[in-house]
């Protein structure tokens, strides 16, 4: 992760969950699609992910996005019509560092419709979440301080 300290890609956060044994702050980079208040993400290892299981036991998080550093409340899709806008916001759009994405995990020259299905998959295996944004608590923030985050 230490490659994020320099530049964060579009499409990417570092979500910062806190360790619901350690009660240390955990961060994570994840795939990210902001709409507004909102920051949809998916665990891809579905309930398997450790960020999954700190979600659980304490939905209060924290996100870096290229514009910032907010804080927020994680929680799972509620219903079919906020599981497909997170569908669209995560699978449907494209950024440039997807592409590098895509040349890890499937094979021969990335395109467009490799890196949708790449999502997709993801998507279609994994736990859709909503991180609902609360305030917005810097521009950049690294290393982040245990104390931003509600709980710590």
């Amino acid at each position: 992760m230490p490659w994020f300290l320099v530049w964060l890609p579009g499409g990417v956060g570092v979500l910062t969950t806190v360790g619901r044994r350690s009660g240390k702050a955990r961060h994570t980079p994840v795939k990210a699609a902001r709409e507004g208040r909102v920051v949809y993400c998916v665990s891809i290892r579905g309930s398997h992910a450790l960020w999954y299981k700190n979600i659980r036991s304490n939905p209060q998080v924290r996100i870096q996005l290229p514009g910032g550093v907010h804080t927020g409340v994680a929680r799972e899709v509620r219903d079919e019509a906020e599981r497909r806008s997170a569908y669209v916001a995560l699978c449907e759009r494209v950024h440039p560092f997807d592409y590098v994405e895509g040349a890890f995990h499937r094979p021969g020259r990335p395109t467009r419709a490799k890196v949708v299905e790449l999502h997709r998959a993801w998507f279609d295996g994994g736990i859709p979440f909503v991180v609902e944004l609360g305030e917005r608590i810097g521009r950049r923030r690294w290393p982040f301080s245990d104390r931003s985050l509600p709980g710590s």
